[in-house]
């Protein structure tokens, strides 16, 4: 068996960087910038009212309850060119700009109209600059608004729409292919026979990459036939930046994957130190990442989230490749046998005020036991040994952002 992290550097080493392209900014979601963004305009682009009331001078408004003549409206959107002279203001809704002549903003719960709006009076005083935001007091021409390497948030995508931008140059969103091999597998609810069990894997994992922010394609269930297997594969990744398989990568006589991938990849099949999800193998079809998950369904899921989401992510550009590790307290003992390997085992968190984060198991921990896995928040990680008594502290892999 060899450490995990041994097999973790190995994928990072071996997955190719995502290609740049310049992508829509309504798809850039999630993505990696690959040069720095920069502004080419004021934003805002004048100086604009934070807020509903009047346009006012700050001179005529120096002593308290001045009355003042209305001599226009200005709403967001109109041009606001009319200016203002001494004892007249401008009714003004927020984000219109501010007229000549102007220097601060009365708001309207400080204010009373009168005449039928054609006067108005102003509570209190008012000074030079209150309530208007300045142009450029966000962003100026040469600003850096996203910096090269950024993984694009939803801020960041009103940012650049703001300065006018309409496509960025990101890494290409990751394309990748899911496909489930065996002849004991069934889809669609059909009946089961003796023997047979329900495809889940590729439903899982297909979910699990849109949700980590690839796009998933479905290459469909194939049976055992190597034939089918490699045109299945040889499709892929003729089609998808990564192949991620579920099943065949362990040391079975039956192990058609294996087979496939060992005749027409660079491959690496390893054993690793952990559990559950031991059997892994990657390597590279037509210099594409293939990625061979077992078959186990907790097996596989918990592989996707230690090693090939990782990976998927280093080649997207992104350097935050690992889920959420905090410190917890165990709310039960969490026990194991020494066995050379660090165990996952499936816990629902909780978080406390006071205490701060919890785990309890989720439910049984065999690598066939789905329900668990579904229950859990987190991956509580026992190193070798006998694992930890309640109370103890433990480190969780939390599974949802």
């Amino acid at each position: 068996m060899i450490p995990l992290q041994e097999a973790l550097d190995h994928v990072l080493s071996r997955v190719p960087a995502q290609p740049a392209a310049a992508v829509e900014l309504a798809d850039a979601l999630g993505l990696v910038t690959v040069d720095d963004v920069v502004a080419t305009e004021l934003v805002p682009g004048w100086d604009n009212t934070a807020l509903d009331g009047y346009a006012v001078r700050a001179e005529d408004v120096a002593t308290p309850d001045a009355e003042l003549d209305v001599v226009a409206t200005v709403a967001a959107g109109d041009a606001g060119d009319q200016p203002i002279g001494p004892g007249q203001a401008v009714r003004i809704m927020t984000g219109a700009p501010v007229p000549p002549g102007a220097d601060a903003i009365a708001m309207v719960e400080r204010t009373r109209s009168l005449d039928d709006g054609r006067r108005v009076q102003v509570e209190g005083t008012i000074a030079e600059g209150t309530g208007i935001r300045r142009a450029g007091d966000d962003v100026r021409p040469g600003d850096v608004v996203v910096p090269a390497g950024t993984v694009l948030r939803v801020a960041h995508l009103g940012v650049l729409a703001s300065i006018g931008v309409g496509t960025v140059d990101v890494r290409r969103r990751t394309r990748v292919g899911v496909l489930s091999t065996g002849d004991e597998l069934v889809e669609d609810g059909a009946p089961l026979a003796r023997g047979q069990v329900r495809d889940s894997n590729r439903l899982a994992l297909l979910a699990l990459c849109r949700s980590s922010g690839f796009e998933a394609v479905d290459l469909g269930l194939v049976r055992d036939d190597e034939a089918a297997i490699e045109a299945t594969i040889r499709r892929g990744v003729a089609n998808c930046d990564a192949l991620l398989t579920s099943g065949g990568v362990s040391m079975g006589d039956f192990d058609y994957v294996k087979a496939v991938l060992g005749r027409i990849g660079d491959m690496r099949w390893m054993q690793i130190a952990i559990k559950p999800a031991k059997p892994f193998a990657f390597g590279l079809v037509d210099g594409v990442p293939v990625f061979g998950l077992p078959g186990n369904p907790v097996s596989s899921l918990v592989s996707f989230e230690l090693l090939a989401r990782p990976g998927l992510l280093h080649g997207a550009g992104r350097t935050d490749l690992h889920r959420r590790t905090v410190r917890a307290a165990a709310a039960e003992d969490l026990r194991r046998r020494p066995d050379g390997k660090i165990h996952f085992v499936r816990v629902s968190v909780r978080q406390d005020e006071d205490l701060g984060f919890t785990v309890a198991s989720a439910g049984g921990q065999g690598s066939h036991q789905m329900t668990a896995m579904a229950a859990a928040d987190g991956l509580a990680v026992l190193p070798d040994g006998d694992g930890v008594a309640a109370g103890d502290p433990v480190d969780v892999i939390l599974l949802h952002d």
